[in-house]
């Protein structure tokens, strides 16, 4: 009987201080917790880096609304922006790496070249985020085959579980996310595909190999 009262007080003191802890959180400190549940469910066990993390807070945005372009800001009047941030854009085509800015609004994901808007994907229609097992920061968003999508798009992104983080909690897609190991195929637009290959060396770069693949190192 002592032993089941006192297993009994030790759960209900757990359950106390518990209580007591999430109450005092405060409304960021919970959101970081809520966005780090996330990730984890995303990358633990499954892509370099993941534990080196943990301890890197997530900013709420990488640049503030006011330092976007007036022009942008117009284009997407009426939406949310919930996050930005800088990224290289690798062309589906020759893989050309070229700055850009992701935009995260509450609806869709913008890729914007300072005053013009390249590609809107709305993540009602997103089929999938993928990224490698490496310590790389390439995402590719998949999206449908339609006369409205230019192809898949391939980022690489300095802040890569915070990027990836942010967007499947926006778009509801967290099922869609997959880490993958070796290469992964993207579609380049009218039917065609790309493959890109995902391996170690001895210095991060970024390059179309002779056979035409974007090789990740």
């Amino acid at each position: 009987f002592f032993m089941q009262t006192s297993e009994m007080l030790r759960k209900i003191c757990m359950r106390n201080l518990v209580r007591k802890y999430c109450r005092g959180l405060t409304a960021e400190r919970k959101g970081q917790l809520q966005q780090k549940v996330v990730t984890s469910a995303v990358f633990s066990g499954k892509k370099e880096g993941y534990l080196e993390s943990l301890s890197q807070p997530f900013l709420e945005t990488r640049l503030k609304e006011n330092e976007l372009n007036p022009k942008v800001l117009q284009l997407i009047r009426g939406e949310n922006i919930k996050y930005v941030t800088p990224v290289i854009k690798y062309d589906r085509n020759g893989f050309k790496a070229r700055e850009r800015l992701l935009v995260l609004t509450q609806s869709s994901a913008y890729v914007v070249e300072m005053a013009k808007i390249k590609q809107k994907i709305e993540y009602s229609t997103l089929k999938g985020i993928s990224t490698s097992n490496l310590s790389d920061g390439i995402v590719v968003i998949h999206v449908p085959e339609d006369n409205k999508q230019k192809g898949d798009v391939i980022l690489q992104c300095e802040h890569i579980f915070e990027v990836v983080t942010k967007l499947c909690i926006l778009a509801n897609k967290q099922s869609l996310v997959k880490v993958v190991k070796g290469s992964l195929r993207f579609r380049v637009g009218s039917g065609k595909e790309g493959t890109m290959v995902f391996t170690v060396g001895p210095e991060p770069q970024v390059f179309k190999d002779k056979t035409g693949q974007l090789t990740v190192v």
